[in-house]
C-alpha cells in the first residue's frame, strides 16, 4: 500500500485533526507506529508493509506534521501531555477493546516513553518498542547521577552526549530553525539523508518536510528543558519494552541506556550496526524484531525476558539474537567453536561441513548452547554451483544470512618444488575458492537485501609470515587476506563489513588431516603426529579465536591477528619485513 499522503480516517482531539492510516486485518492485534522529527508517518512505509502481513498496523501523523493539523498557538501545543492525549484518541479509535503494541522512533520514541510510563495509559498498551529516542525523564536522571557522582568515565559520557545533542541547542534558537527548514535546509535534507545516513532515494521524505520540521521544533522547546531540569521520579514502564539501539547513531550514545533496567522491569535489548534512520535503512530487520516481540507478548504476556536470543546491555546476545549465521568448516576446531559462540549469543546457526555427522553434532551442540535454531548442512565449499544452490535454498527457507564465517580450510606443508599441481589445486580450491564462493553468493544476497551484514574470512598468520615449508598454504591465506581487504572497500557503501581473521598456532584438528608434500605415507603420518603434538603444547584453544571473531564483527574490524605470535608477525610485517624473511629461511622443527 502506498502511504504517501493517505488518510483512511481523521481523528479529532484537543482542537486538532490527526491523519491516520491503517493496513492489514483489523481483527488482528494492533501495532501503532509513531514517527519522529522531522518525519511524517511515511517514514514507516517499508516497515508497515511488512508488518501488515500479520498485524493490524496503524500510523498517524503527529500533530503539526504530514496532513495532521497544527495547534494554535504553536507554543505549548506540543507538550508530552498533549501528545499522550493524541495517542489515546488514536488507540481508542482503532482498537477500542484491546491494548495496542506501540513502536516509536526518534521523537516518536521519546513521546512513547511517556505513554509507557504514565498511569492513565495502563491497560491501553501491550508493549513498547523504542528506537533512537530516550525517555526525557530517564535522560534527566542519567545526567543528574553522573554530575552528582562524577568519575572520568561518567563525565566523558555526559560531554560526549552533549556534543551529539548539538541540534537540540540549535532548535531552541528562536525563529532561525524555522527559516532554515523553510529555506535551504528543507531543500537539501533528502540529499543529506542519502549521503550521511544511506537512506534510499525513493521519494522520501515527503513534500511537507519544511512545514513539519518548522512545527516540530516545538517538540523540543515545549519539553526538553522542563523535563531534564525536573524529571519525573515515577517514570517506570508498566509494559514490556524492547530497546533497539543502532550502534552508529550520530545523535544518541548507547551509554544513555546503561541504567534502563532500573526503570523497566521487563526489558529486551537489541542492537544493530546502523545509523539513526533505521526504519528506512533496516526495515526488514526492524519489522522482524517488532513482530517477534509483539508475538512473544501476545503469547507469554510480560515474561518476555525469557525470549531466546536476547540479552543484557553489553552482551553479544543483544547484537546476534535471532540473526542468521552461516559457519563453514563447522565440524570441528575454530569453525565449531565459532558456531557455538554465536549459539550462546542466541543466533540461528547453520553449521556447514563436508562431513554430515560432524555438521549435525555441531548443530545439536549449538541448540544446547542456546541457539534460537540450528541445523547442519553438507556442502562442498569449493563447488560454486553447489554453493549457489545452497544459498538460494537457505534464503528461500530462512531469509538472507546476516553473518557469514568462511572458515573451511585444509592444511598443506612442504617445499614448493615438492608440491604438485594437484596439491596446489586442492589447497586453492578449498582455502581460496571456498572463500570466494561464499563471499560471492552470500555477499550478493546481503547486497541485494540492502540491510547490511558481515563477512568473516578466516585467513592465517601465514598470510603475512612467509615460510619455506608453507608456500602453498601461505599463498592461499595471503590471497584470502587481500580478498578481504578489497571486499571491505567495495562493500562498505552497502553497510556490509568484511573481516580477515588471522589466528596463528591454534590447537585444532587441522594437523591430523594436513598433507605433507614430497613424503611417503609413513613419513606423512609421523609428521602429522609431530605437528599435532607441537600444536597441543602451544595449547591455544579455538574458543579464544571464536571470541575474537564475535568481537571483530561487533566492532567491524578489518584484520584481526589473534594469537601473540600472529600479532607479532603482523607488526613485524609492517615494521621489519626483513626479519620475517630471515625467519622464513629457517627449517621448521619437524
Amino acid at each position: 500500500m502506498n502511504l504517501r499522503g493517505s488518510c483512511e480516517r481523521w481523528i479529532r482531539t484537543g482542537g486538532i485533526e490527526l491523519c491516520v492510516a491503517e493496513l492489514g486485518d483489523r481483527a488482528r492485534p494492533t501495532i501503532v507506529l509513531v514517527h519522529g522529527y522531522p518525519d511524517s508517518k511515511e517514514v514507516w512505509s517499508e516497515v508497515a508493509d511488512r508488518l501488515a502481513e500479520r498485524w493490524h498496523v496503524v500510523l498517524y501523523d503527529v500533530r503539526g506534521h504530514g496532513r495532521s493539523t497544527a495547534p494554535r498557538p504553536l507554543r505549548g501545543g506540543f507538550t508530552l501531555e498533549k501528545l499522550t492525549d493524541d495517542f489515546l484518541a488514536v488507540a481508542d479509535a482503532v482498537s477500542p477493546d484491546r491494548p495496542v503494541h506501540v513502536v516509536g522512533h526518534d521523537w516518536g520514541s521519546v513521546q512513547s516513553w511517556e505513554f509507557a510510563t504514565v498511569g492513565r495509559t495502563k491497560g491501553r498498551i501491550a508493549s513498547f518498542t523504542s528506537m533512537s529516542g530516550p525517555s526525557l525523564d530517564h535522560f534527566g536522571h542519567w545526567i543528574g547521577q553522573r554530575v552528582s557522582r562524577p568519575t572520568p568515565r561518567r563525565i566523558g559520557q555526559v560531554l560526549g552526549q552533549g556534543a551529539k545533542s548539538w541540534y537540540v541547542y540549535a532548535l531552541h534558537t528562536p525563529v532561525l530553525p524555522e527559516l532554515a527548514w523553510r529555506g535551504a535546509l528543507g531543500t537539501l535534507w533528502p540529499r543529506i539523508l542519502r549521503r550521511m545516513e544511506k537512506v534510499p532515494s525513493d521519494g522520501y521524505p515527503t513534500t511537507s518536510l519544511p512545514r513539519d520540521a518548522a512545527h516540530g521544533a516545538w517538540l523540543y522547546r515545549d519539553n526538553v528543558r522542563t523535563r531534564l531540569r525536573r524529571p519525573r521520579t515515577d517514570a517506570y514502564a508498566h509494559v514490556p519494552v524492547q530497546l533497539i539501539t543502532p550502534t552508529g547513531d550520530a545523535f544518541l550514545s548507547p551509554s544513555l541506556y546503561d541504567d534502563l533496567d532500573a526503570w523497566v522491569p521487563h526489558l529486551v535489548r537489541r542492537s544493530l550496526p546502523a545509523k539513526h534512520w533505521v526504519p528506512r535503512t533496516r526495515p526488514g530487520q526492524i519489522s522482524a524484531w517488532i513482530s517477534e516481540f509483539a508475538d512473544a507478548v501476545e503469547t507469554a504476556g510480560e515474561d518476555v525476558p525469557a525470549m531466546r536470543g536476547v540479552g543484557a546491555a553489553g552482551s553479544h546476545a543483544d547484537r546476534f539474537g535471532g540473526r542468521l549465521v552461516v559457519v563453514t568448516g563447522a565440524g570441528g576446531g575454530i569453525g565449531k567453536a565459532t558456531a557455538l559462540a554465536f549459539a550462546e549469543a542466541g543466533a540461528r546457526i547453520v553449521a556447514v561441513d563436508k562431513d554430515e555427522e560432524s555438521a549435525a553434532r555441531t548443530a545439536e551442540a549449538a541448540r544446547l548452547r542456546g541457539a534460537a535454531a540450528a541445523w547442519g548442512e553438507t556442502v562442498d565449499v569449493s563447488d560454486d554451483q553447489a554453493m549457489e544452490k545452497f544459498a538460494e535454498r537457505l534464503a528461500a527457507e530462512h531469509g538472507v544470512v546476516d553473518v557469514l564465517v568462511n572458515n573451511a580450510g585444509v592444511g598443506i606443508a612442504g617445499s614448493f618444488l615438492d608440491t604438485t599441481s594437484e596439491d596446489w589445486r586442492r589447497v586453492l580450491d578449498v582455502n581460496l575458492w571456498g572463500v570466494i564462493n561464499g563471499c560471492r553468493v552470500f555477499g550478493g544476497q546481503m547486497s541485494d537485501r540492502g540491510e547490511g551484514g558481515h563477512i568473516v574470512n578466516v585467513a592465517s598468520a601465514s598470510a603475512f609470515q612467509p615460510s619455506r615449508a608453507l608456500s602453498a598454504y601461505s599463498t592461499s591465506k595471503a590471497a584470502v587476506l587481500m580478498l578481504s581487504e578489497c571486499l571491505r572497500a567495495e562493500l562498505a557503501e552497502r553497510s556490509i563489513g568484511v573481516t580477515a581473521v588471522c589466528p596463528g598456532i591454534v590447537d585444532t584438528g587441522i594437523t591430523a588431516s594436513a598433507h605433507f608434500a614430497g613424503v611417503d605415507a609413513a613419513e606423512e603420518k609421523r609428521l602429522r603426529g609431530r605437528a599435532g603434538r607441537l600444536y597441543a603444547m602451544r595449547n591455544y584453544p579455538p574458543e579464544k579465536v571464536a571470541r575474537a571473531i564475535l568481537s571483530a564483527v561487533v566492532s567491524n574490524r578489518a584484520v584481526v591477528p589473534v594469537t601473540p605470535e600472529a600479532r607479532g608477525a603482523r607488526l613485524l610485517s609492517r615494521l621489519s619485513p626483513g626479519a620475517l624473511r630471515f625467519v622464513a629461511r629457517l627449517r621448521p622443527p619437524l
